[in-house]
Formats: C-alpha cells, sequence, structure tokens
C-alpha cells in the first residue's frame, strides 16, 4: 500500500505513486473577478455619462445666457426732462373755486414759501366758481402740459390740468371743492425729485 493512500482503504480506492493528485482553483472566485471588473467598467461608463450630461446643460445655459445678453439692446437711462423749470421760474396765480373764505391767500402764501412767484389771488371766475368739485385745476397755455404743470402738480395732488388760449407763461391754480390743504413740503420736494431722477435702463432678464 503507498504511503498515500488513506488508513483503511485500498482496492480500487488505493492511491498509488508518491504525488498527490492535482486540485484545481474553484471556479466561482474567477466569477467572482469577473463580477468584479464589470462593475467597474460599468461605474465608469456611468460617471462619463453623467459629465457629458453636466457638460451638456451647463453649455446650453451658458450659451442662453450669452444669447440673451447679445439681445439684450445697449439702453442708457433717460435723461431728466431738460424742460422741466425751477419753481421760482413758475408764476402762479391762485383762485378760490370754494364757498370757504381764505383758501387762496393761504395756498398762496405757502408756494411762495415753496419757492414760486405768486401772481394775482382772489376768487375764481365766474366760468369755476363753485363748479370744481375736484381738489383743483391747473390752468394754462398748451406748452404748460409739458413743463410747468409736471412741477407745479408735485404741490397739489389730484389736481386736473387744463389749457386755455393763453399766451403767457403764468398757470393758474384753481382750488375746487375737494380741497383741503396743500402736498407737505417734503411730500411735495419728493415728488418733484422724482420728476428729475433719470428712468432707469430696461432689464433683459
Amino acid at each position: 500500500m503507498s504511503m498515500l493512500t488513506p488508513p483503511g482503504l485500498g482496492g480500487k480506492y488505493r492511491i498509488t505513486g508518491d504525488k498527490y493528485p492535482r486540485m484545481r482553483r474553484p471556479r466561482h472566485r474567477r466569477r467572482l473577478v469577473l463580477v468584479s471588473l464589470a462593475s467597474v467598467v460599468t461605474l465608469g461608463v456611468a460617471g462619463w455619462g453623467t459629465l457629458q450630461l453636466i457638460d451638456v446643460f451647463t453649455g446650453d445655459r451658458t450659451a442662453s445666457a450669452a444669447d440673451r445678453k447679445a439681445d439684450c439692446p445697449s439702453v442708457k437711462p433717460s435723461a431728466p426732462a431738460k424742460s422741466l423749470p425751477k419753481p421760482a421760474r413758475i408764476t402762479v396765480n391762485v383762485y378760490n373755486a370754494t364757498p370757504r373764505g381764505g383758501l387762496a391767500k393761504a395756498a398762496a402764501d405757502e408756494l411762495k414759501k415753496r419757492g414760486f412767484r405768486i401772481g394775482k389771488v382772489g376768487n375764481a371766475s365766474a366760468a369755476y366758481d363753485k363748479k370744481v368739485p375736484g381738489p383743483g385745476i391747473l390752468l394754462g397755455a398748451p406748452t404748460a402740459t409739458s413743463g410747468t404743470f409736471p412741477v407745479l402738480g408735485t404741490q397739489l395732488t389730484g389736481a386736473t390740468p387744463k389749457t386755455d388760449t393763453r399766451k403767457t407763461a403764468d398757470v393758474d391754480l384753481i382750488l375746487g371743492t375737494a380741497f383741503k390743504k396743500l402736498n407737505t413740503p417734503k411730500a411735495a420736494a419728493a415728488a418733484l425729485a422724482a420728476l428729475n431722477k433719470p428712468a432707469p435702463a430696461p432689464s433683459c432678464g
């Protein structure tokens, strides 16, 4: 019996020779190696695809932003209206069209403190006496609509502009039934400053 034969075995189970039989490496280890390699390849492909998608979307956004910037016209802020006169260059006639006495003088005195020139002060003509339901009317030549009316209108919110056939530069402030008082100096100054403020340039988004 050979020394390689386990005790108790013989016959056809006897191992002859002086070498052990050659053992094969289990196949399941080879499968594990193949699966690992496949996983690595899959992750690599997925990562590459993700980078490509990021580049595509980022590139589109960048291009779109560039296109919008190119399409956006270069518009400068509008300059302040040069035709707006200073209060000191505006002559205001103040008339009272209400049944309440003393309104015209009180309003004229306040406008004078704010830098306006004061012309005539008194009761309104028959065409307007007790016929002005709102706070007041700004009455002047057609040229006053683009300069004098906006400036004087900062002193009385709700005053209605109206033109007549006069050729002079003076304007009338006719106080109506709804008149209570002029705007506060602070509010009037803010409104006047807003008239002279340049309009912001449009945004293309």
